[in-house]
């Protein structure tokens, strides 16, 4: 049975090294890439500086007080990015009762939740907020805590999402939800489809994020066209752009009608966030868009995890390559396109930097035990995590067996112990 563990990140000082002082240098040593390549890659100051040939770099050594980390047998791709978390709401199902917006439990839940996620390779994060209501904004201040105390871990942005902004009750949720993005919410969402007017929700968010010059990104299932039609043409041409999700709603239209939709989409620049792994506050009904008539529309898609351990989905892993293996097992996708929904598209979404295993870009990288993207998509459980140049997280399993005939006939090691995938 496999035993996994986080554990503290390990390499070892280069030797013959050359070239000035650099102690943000990082050598990693014959990594294997998604075109079969096995490399060296070369790291510093946030970026990744080189890539050559395995032994190629480490010949001339890493410059002086770098470090080197052997990433033989391990897979080596752009880091994913989570597009759709919930941090006020995470890992609170085992809790019982009504779910605690104390500032204090709440930064404390957020920050455990965005470990675990960057354990799993993410090392950018959007996480949902409710402002409003009971939680007034003490929920948002305390993600932002959360984020101030992860800085150079991982990237954590937030959504402000009020719940009402229509009405007599929407001017206070109109007026929340400027105070957050005072507060440092840099993000406009929320869910249209809990409004009595969704149209006129749709458009004081809009006109918010216009104000402020911050991106949109919605809650929404709506099974209504009509509705989605509106929004699409409302949302085209905003700078920053308009990200929906999970749009499970799509997936319950008849095909013609999902289709038109998804053209309009595509025409307004929006782009889907979906949810493979199901549950998302405020959506009745589970299910995924469709994310193949999409991506043949031109929509861009991004997946996300959705919910992590909380009422609406008490066991979510909060893990991207779960969700690409997802698209790529139920949806049909290729793996290189079910993991480009985690990764390139993740990021787009979030409006980051592209990442690529090549000289000049971000450092956001993840290393994976095995030698093809399929495999590493069965949900692999040893892996190392690179942001900003820097090791952040390692995780690695052991599966051991009992000393028996079949296991020596299997050809497994004497002590019946090998290190997961």
């Amino acid at each position: 049975m496999p035993d996994s563990q986080p554990q503290p990140p390990h390499s070892s000082s280069s030797s013959g090294s050359s070239g000035p002082s650099d102690p943000t240098a990082l050598l990693l040593c014959g990594a294997r890439l998604t075109d079969g390549r096995t490399v060296d890659v070369r790291l510093g100051s946030g970026r990744i500086e080189a890539v050559g040939t395995a032994g190629s770099l480490a010949a001339g050594g890493t410059r002086a007080g770098g470090a080197h980390v052997d990433l033989s047998g391990y897979l080596l791709l752009p880091a994913p990015a989570e597009p759709h978390a919930h941090g006020d709401t995470a890992l609170s199902a085992d809790a019982g009762g009504p779910v605690s917006y104390d500032p204090h439990v709440v930064q404390r839940r957020a920050t455990e939740a965005a470990l675990l996620q960057l354990g799993h390779g993410a090392t950018a994060l959007r996480a949902h907020v409710r402002v409003g209501d009971v939680q007034g904004l003490g929920a948002l201040a305390a993600l932002l805590r959360a984020r101030r105390s992860l800085r150079g871990l991982t990237e954590l942005t937030t959504v402000a999402m009020p719940r009402l902004l229509t009405g007599v009750a929407g001017a206070d949720g109109l007026a929340m939800l400027r105070d957050a993005l005072k507060m440092g919410a840099s993000v406009v969402g929320g869910c249209p489809d809990l409004d009595p007017d969704p149209t006129g929700y749709v458009e004081a968010v809009l006109g918010v994020a216009s104000e402020h010059g911050c991106p949109v990104d919605l809650h929404t299932d709506a099974t209504d066209p009509a509705r989605l039609s509106r929004l699409a043409a409302m949302a085209g041409g905003l700078r920053p752009g308009v990200t929906l999700g999970p749009c499970g709603g799509l997936g319950r239209l008849p095909s013609v009608v999902a289709s038109r939709t998804a053209d309009q989409l595509a025409a307004a620049g929006v782009t889907v966030v979906c949810l493979p792994q199901g549950g998302c506050g405020g959506v009745e009904q589970r299910g995924t868009a469709p994310v193949r008539l999409l991506r043949t529309a031109g929509v861009r898609i991004a997946a996300g995890s959705g919910t992590l351990r909380d009422v609406s989905n008490p066991v979510g892993r909060g893990d991207p390559l779960e969700a690409a293996y997802l698209l790529a097992s139920r949806y049909g996708l290729r793996p290189e396109d079910a993991y480009d929904a985690v990764s390139a598209s993740a990021r787009a979404a979030l409006g980051l930097p592209e990442v690529r295993v090549e000289a000049g870009f971000p450092a956001e990288l993840l290393a994976v035990r095995g030698d093809r993207l399929a495999g590493a998509l069965s949900l692999a459980y040893s892996r190392i995590v690179v942001h900003r140049g820097r090791v952040v997280a390692r995780t690695s399993a052991v599966r051991e067996y009992c000393n028996s005939a079949v296991a020596a006939e299997l050809g497994l090691p004497r002590q019946g112990r090998g290190e997961l995938s």
